[in-house]
C-alpha cells in the first residue's frame, strides 16, 4: 500500500493543491491527513490565500481514500463541512508489514508515547517541521512536516510511503 501522508494544511489551497499534483505523480493508495486542515490558527496568522472552504472540496472530492485524524486548530465546525471523519484524536493503519499511529502531535508525540508496539510508526505533525528517526525503543517517529506553514526553515512538504519505506517530500 503507498500513503501520502499531510499535515498543517491550515486552510491555503494553493499548497494542498501543489502537494496533492506531486502526490497524484507518485501514486497513492491512501491519503492520510494528520490534522489541522481548515483553520489557521491564532498563532500562525492568516496565510495568503486563505480559503478554507476550497481546501474542503478539494479534500471531499477525494473522500473515499482518506484517513484523518483532529488537530489542536481542528473543531465541529471544520468536520460539518467534511465528507469523512477528522475528529478522532488517533487512528492506527496497517500497511503490509508496517503499523501507523497516526495523530496531530499535540497530544501524542516523541516527548509523550502512545502505548506502542516495536516498530510501530508514530507519523504525526503538529511542529511544522519534517522529522524522521528511530528511537531506542524501537518505535520510529514520522513527520511529514507542513503543507503550507513550514517552520524551523523546513521547506514545504508532505510524507509518502511506498510500500517499503518512509520518506519526505519538498514542495
Amino acid at each position: 500500500m503507498k500513503i501520502a501522508f499531510m499535515s498543517d494544511v491550515h486552510g491555503v489551497p494553493s499548497a494542498l493543491a501543489t502537494a496533492l499534483s506531486a502526490a497524484d505523480s507518485l501514486g497513492f493508495d491512501r491519503l492520510v491527513l494528520l490534522g489541522d486542515l481548515l483553520y489557521h490558527g491564532p498563532r500562525n496568522g492568516v496565510p495568503n490565500f486563505y480559503d478554507p472552504v476550497e481546501v474542503a472540496k478539494m479534500l471531499n472530492v477525494r473522500k473515499d481514500r482518506i484517513v484523518a485524524v483532529r488537530g489542536n486548530c481542528d473543531a465541529e465546525v471544520d468536520q460539518m463541512m467534511l465528507e469523512f471523519p477528522m475528529m478522532s484524536d488517533y487512528a492506527v493503519l496497517e500497511a503490509g508489514s508496517e503499523t501507523f499511529f497516526l495523530t496531530h502531535g499535540h497530544l501524542w508525540n516523541e516527548n509523550r508515547l502512545p502505548p506502542l508496539g516495536m516498530g510501530t510508526v508514530l507519523a504525526h505533525g503538529h511542529t511544522h517541521v519534517p522529522e524522521l528517526k528511530r528511537l531506542g525503543c524501537g518505535v520510529t517517529i514520522f513527520n511529514p512536516g507542513s503543507v503550507s506553514l513550514p517552520k524551523g526553515g523546513s521547506a514545504r512538504s508532505f510524507g509518502y510511503f511506498d510500500g517499503e519505506r518512509l520518506t519526505h517530500v519538498t514542495i
